[in-house]
């Protein structure tokens, strides 16, 4: 298969999602995906060992995506391999009457991963600058002061949030957090024939609600939000990734590579040197342990 160009889909000038590749399998056979996410994601098992033992960094992981994209079984096959205990998944649904009583960014700040850990947002801090826009009259539910009616959400309102958004990010990332972002960029007709596999396959039935055909005639709205917000918040500390999803193997080896690629680059996280004392004392502790046998 072909060597991965990852900043292919790294978002570094103003994007324009239509002009975007939907499908990519990078040239390669479903096997060879398969190898070669096998063995991506082994190395990247074998990071975070890494880096739990040096505890100063977490990983942060942003999935985004209509719906259909591939988001769940993107993070059940990349992260397979990481120990159990290394990596928190996060399906962010509709704010709870608790997580409404704070700031929109509350509920997302205090699942950040620990350091030495990874944490994947299926469904992120982004909503709110997506759904939302979409369906304006969500904020409303939030009880925000100077907005009471979905008049009082101007452009400014969003420009704000967007700022809010990149400031978050800024902040997190100044504090140890690498952070990924990922929208997988699903083609309409693609979804269309997920969304019938829902309906036709009785093991995945429980997938299919009408509410997703709902949100499907407003395709245009929420491609117009996403590309904004794409392009108001990819920087430096935080990048967003435009990554083909109609080939869902091939979007894994994608996000995956990507990932690895750049974690690869952080030199300082490597595993801690023992206490010198302790070091030269290794004979003797291994002496006494065999002793009991």
């Amino acid at each position: 298969m072909e060597k991965i160009n990852t900043q292919r889909f790294l978002v570094q000038d103003a994007v324009k999602l239509a002009n975007e590749p939907t499908f990519d399998d990078l040239g390669a056979t479903k096997k060879e995906l398969k190898e070669e996410l096998k063995d991506i994601r082994k190395k990247l098992g074998e990071f975070q060992d890494t880096l739990y033992a040096h505890g100063k960094y977490g990983v942060l992981v942003c999935l985004q995506g209509m719906d259909t994209a591939g988001k769940d079984s993107l993070v059940r096959e990349v992260f397979k391999d990481f120990n159990v205990r290394g990596v928190v998944v996060h399906s962010f649904k509709v704010p709870t009457s608790l997580e409404r009583k704070h700031d929109y960014l509350w509920r997302h700040y205090i699942a950040l991963p620990e350091r030495g850990k990874f944490s994947v947002f299926n469904r992120t801090h982004y909503e709110n600058v997506l759904v939302t826009k979409v369906h304006p009259e969500y904020i409303l539910g939030e009880s925000l002061p100077g907005v009471e009616s979905v008049a009082d959400i101007d452009a400014e309102f969003w420009e704000k949030r967007y700022q809010q958004i990149n400031e978050f990010e800024q902040h997190v990332a100044e504090n140890g957090t690498i952070i990924f972002k990922f929208f997988l960029n699903l083609s309409k007709d693609q979804q269309r024939h997920r969304l019938l596999r829902r309906i036709e396959l009785k093991q995945k039935n429980w997938k299919f609600s009408p509410g997703d055909l709902a949100e499907r005639k407003l395709w245009e709205k929420y491609q117009e939000c996403y590309e904004e917000a794409i392009n108001k918040t990819s920087t430096e500390h935080a990048p967003w990734y435009v990554i083909p999803a109609d080939s869902k193997k091939g979007a894994r080896v994608i996000v995956a590579a990507i990932m690895l690629e750049a974690l690869k680059k952080y030199k300082d996280i490597e595993e801690p040197e023992l206490d010198d004392e302790i070091k030269a004392n290794l004979e003797i502790f291994k002496q006494e342990l065999e002793k009991e046998s």
